[in-house]
């Protein structure tokens, strides 16, 4: 019987985990499942919010000739007894599971008020959300307020102010923003936000959000027309119902070769996974983890299928970029345990940089290097490629 290996998820883990097991394998079927038949890239979302037409791509078409087969449906529950899938009203079993479900936004728990009067730039729908709300509320120069000082917030809170400059935009953080930059790093977002008239309120927690207000836990009220989420990411609790080894945030734990440590036939990759280095700190949720995650859950299944020892996974980071409207950037160099650096790289250079980062991270998901070499070389034209 063949071998089957169902990937769910088709973010940037699950969709380099299946074009990638299923170029390095034969006689293996592989299945991707999908809620929606496109890939998105999340880390376009704060343009969408801005009313920016980007970051959707048929995944049949990103699939061709992968030898990879698209379902696309909600994946309701999981049986890891039984070894399957329940698809919206259909069984799919498997004989190797990926889980890659990605994360979803944080809808602030434990703060009144978020799930009803708060939306997010975590989900396509969200963010289309956004810019609907933020046309309205920009016509009569409203008021936006970005809860979150991390990159989400950022990157959301500069591309709604460029793209809408009669928008009154205020970023409100827990402690500083960009918390995990350099000094020279957030010494440029602080010149960025005066010229774009963005407000900080830094120290800022929220205790409670109405429709038209925030309640700070200090007793002070901030008015608003529109209140964008972005403390965070969740995950899906899916891996928890089907009692999966999970952590206290329900993300999948697996060892050194992307394995479930509870069941053998699972492997987890993205945001859906808690993945370690050696030392134990944790790899943060993003597309600069998410893909060579992917990778290695990929050729550790490979590994097990023709009798090898999966090596183990090995990873640094580089830089992290981060979009300050489509005209500027932050580029900031991190040692391999993702540590800031003095080094930065800002202005339009930086946002060239980003925009070649998210356009390769797209295309190395489900292209090889030479494939990815012959298509940039084309014809008189090359991109340099960055590695992220």
């Amino acid at each position: 019987m063949t071998h089957r290996i169902v990937i769910i998820g088709a973010g940037y883990a699950g969709l380099t985990a299946a074009a990638r097991v299923a170029r390095q394998t034969r006689d293996v079927e592989v299945v991707l499942v999908n809620a929606s038949p496109n890939f998105v890239e999340r880390v376009r979302l704060h343009e969408v919010a801005s009313g920016a037409s980007v970051g959707e791509h048929p995944l049949a078409e990103l699939l061709h000739g992968t030898g990879v087969e698209l379902r696309i449906g909600w994946v309701t529950d999981i049986d890891p007894q039984r070894r399957e899938l329940r698809i919206d009203d259909e069984v799919l079993d498997y004989d190797t599971l990926v889980y890659a479900l990605g994360s979803t936004a944080e809808h602030g728990t434990n703060v009144p008020g978020v799930a009803e009067h708060a939306t997010s730039v975590a989900e396509l729908e969200a963010a289309r959300d956004v810019h609907e709300r933020i046309t309205q509320s920009a016509a009569r120069r409203g008021r936006v307020t970005v809860v979150g000082g991390g990159l989400t917030g950022i990157e959301a809170a500069t591309e709604l102010a460029e793209s809408h400059p009669g928008l009154r935009v205020q970023l409100l953080v827990g402690t500083v923003v960009g918390p995990a930059l350099s000094a020279r790093g957030r010494a440029h977002l602080g010149r960025v936000f005066d010229r774009m008239g963005i407000e900080v309120r830094a120290g800022a927690r929220v205790a409670e959000v109405r429709e038209s207000r925030l309640v700070l836990t200090d007793g002070q009220t901030v008015d608003t027309d529109l209140t964008v989420w972005a403390t965070g990411f969740g995950v899906p609790d899916l891996a928890t119902r089907a009692g999966l080894a999970v952590d206290a945030a329900g993300r999948l734990l697996v060892d050194d070769a992307m394995r479930s440590t509870s069941h053998p036939d699972v492997y987890g990759a993205g945001d859906a996974a808690t993945v370690r280095f050696s030392d134990g700190q944790e790899l943060r949720m993003s597309c600069a983890t998410a893909k060579p995650v992917g990778q290695h859950a990929a050729d550790s299944i490979v590994a097990r299928l023709s009798g090898r020892v999966p090596r183990p996974f090995r990873f640094r980071y580089y830089l992290q970029c981060i979009s300050l409207g489509r005209h500027d950037g932050l580029i900031q160099l991190v040692d391999a345990r993702d540590n800031a650096k003095e080094r930065i790289l800002t202005g339009r250079a930086a946002a060239r940089v980003k925009e070649t980062v998210v356009r390769l991270a797209l295309r190395t998901c489900y292209q090889t290097v030479p494939q990815l070499f012959r298509r940039e070389t084309r014809g008189a034209e090359r991109v340099d490629s960055v590695g992220r």
